[in-house]
């Protein structure tokens, strides 16, 4: 086993512990994540200032929504195999350099094509930036105890930005104009290229061998119809088009597969995988976010639809789940470094989350707290999963190969979160529409918004009646889901319990002095 390239400021050696330059070092990583994972939401009250001003069209709105998650979905593999070989500090600076840049940009466009073309950049920059923290934390933090609370703030940190991207867009655009967003990346990343260079210790792989240059378009082959299918699906339906898309990435992603145990230098080492707990951590991190962004399609409509809560308000509630997340990660730390197996804390961790969904199960039509403290219980779960799941992959992968290791568990979670959202959407849909009175107009049978739509426009207490039923309806349809989702949590919990028992995270992978 070959072991990263030397240069000045090397981090913590195997058996040593952390000081405080690294945890200096982690607060400066912290910044560019929390933006990265803001920018999946920060739209979500912008959306409508930015159509007033660049009247883009249907589509053209949806390409602004989707390209930064998209783009970012199809890279996190290249740019992995890239920090691998260029240095992770690099890759960081580079990323940081490109983010801010199409932040000015995307905060002055003109046209809604500028804005689309920002939006992809700030995806490609997105990529850089997600595998290159966890890579530098990876090589940072070498003690095993002290790498793991530095994952559970990574994973909190990841958690909170998508929350409050979307509070903080609604706060932005009330007092500012919709540029605002985009312009609140930039003193963090400022900050990143200032002092990342004399922080963060550089690191690569020294024998990566050459970069496999076709494994590029078949991994985006691979992902992005994927992606995109599973997207569409829980509010069109599964029309032929999006299982068609599904199934082509299916096709690229057996490919791409057979070409990295072929080539003689792959883009992802298959011999990650004879690591014991790297495969089990990828699946299972992806079942944590199956459950995580599952239920945020139920419950980020059941406030505003259901409670009639505004975009504003629906957001400021959703905020108070995150108060018990925060004690999750370190919970979970604390308990495997009480001796605790850490197959029973992930399994503990899943059990949660299923109880989350059980809550969600005997939701009312009228239950804020209820509906909150679900959502608190199934995130704070989760939460226990994912800091030990991404701690136990980071920590069984070569320090060398921590960028490709990174990427794979965060394109695992994208699969996961999209299909989470896919599967337990169209159970919900399915029971939706189920419930609807056969002799409600076209839009109600479709989705909750167009129920809403239709009923205020009808007269007294037809359209009361038909606002009561669209409600009743949707509540049912999250109840199954929910039941759905538990279930599938329950099973994570006896699968993480059984392939993950008896697995410790030595201090190292190699037996040799690791620096960057």
């Amino acid at each position: 086993m070959t072991n990263p390239t030397h240069a000045p400021n090397p981090p913590s050696t195997p058996n040593s512990r952390a000081g405080r330059r690294e945890w200096t070092a982690l607060g400066v990583l912290m910044l560019p994540l929390l933006l990265v994972s803001m920018d999946v939401s920060v739209l979500y009250f912008a959306i409508p200032a930015i159509s007033a001003d660049l009247e883009p069209s249907g589509t053209q709105q949806l390409w602004i929504f989707d390209i930064y998650a998209f783009v970012l979905a199809g890279l996190l593999m290249t740019m992995g195999s890239v920090g691998d070989r260029i240095g992770y500090r690099r890759l960081l600076l580079i990323g940081a350099a490109a983010f801010g840049t199409a932040s000015v940009i995307a905060a002055y466009a003109t046209s809604a094509e500028t804005l689309i073309a920002a939006r992809a950049v700030l995806g490609i920059g997105g990529a850089t930036l997600m595998p290159s923290t966890m890579a530098l934390l990876r090589t940072m933090f070498t003690d095993p105890g002290q790498r793991a609370k530095a994952i559970g703030l990574w994973s909190g940190v990841m958690t909170a930005g998508v929350a409050l991207g979307s509070v903080l867009s609604g706060v932005l655009v009330q007092y500012f104009w919709w540029g605002s967003v985009f312009l609140i990346n930039l003193p963090a990343m400022a900050l990143l290229l200032l002092i990342g260079p004399f922080l963060l210790p550089e690191s690569k792989n020294p024998a990566p061998g050459r970069f496999d240059w076709p494994s590029v378009p078949l991994s985006m082959a691979a992902v992005l119809p994927v992606i995109y299918g599973l997207k569409e699906i829980p509010s069109e339906g599964w029309h032929a088009e999006y299982v068609v898309s599904i199934t082509v990435g299916l096709l690229f992603a057996t490919l791409f597969v057979h070409r990295q145990r072929t080539t003689a230098s792959p883009m992802i080492d298959p011999t990650l995988f004879r690591n014991r707990g790297f495969a089990p951590s990828v699946v299972l991190n992806l079942l944590s976010a199956f459950g995580m962004m599952g239920s945020a399609f139920f419950t980020t409509q059941y406030l505003q639809s259901v409670l009639g809560k505004s975009p504003m308000e629906a957001a400021l509630w959703a905020l108070l789940p995150s108060v018990p997340i925060g004690m999750a990660a370190p919970l979970a730390t604390t308990l495997v470094q009480k001796g605790v197996d850490r197959a029973y804390v992930v399994a503990s961790g899943f059990t949660i989350a299923a109880c989350g969904y059980g809550m969600l199960a005997v939701t009312g039509t009228d239950s804020l707290w209820l509906i909150l403290a679900a959502a608190g219980v199934l995130a704070s779960g989760i939460v226990m999963v994912m800091s030990q799941i991404m701690d136990l992959a980071m920590g069984t992968a070569p320090v060398e190969k921590a960028g490709v290791a990174s990427s794979l568990m965060e394109t695992g979670a994208e699969f996961g979160g999209a299909l989470g959202m896919a599967v337990l959407g169209s159970i919900g849909t399915a029971i939706y529409r189920h419930g609807i009175p056969a002799s409600a107009p076209a839009p109600a049978h479709e989705t909750l918004g167009g129920a809403l739509a239709v009923a205020h426009q009808l007269p007294g207490r037809t359209g009361d009646a038909l606002l009561a039923a669209a409600r009743d309806a949707f509540t049912d349809g999250m109840h199954g889901a929910a039941i759905a989702g538990a279930v599938l949590l329950l099973g994570a919990a006896v699968a993480a319990a059984r392939t993950l028992r008896g697995i410790h995270v030595q201090a190292e992978v190699s037996k040799e002095k690791v620096s960057a």
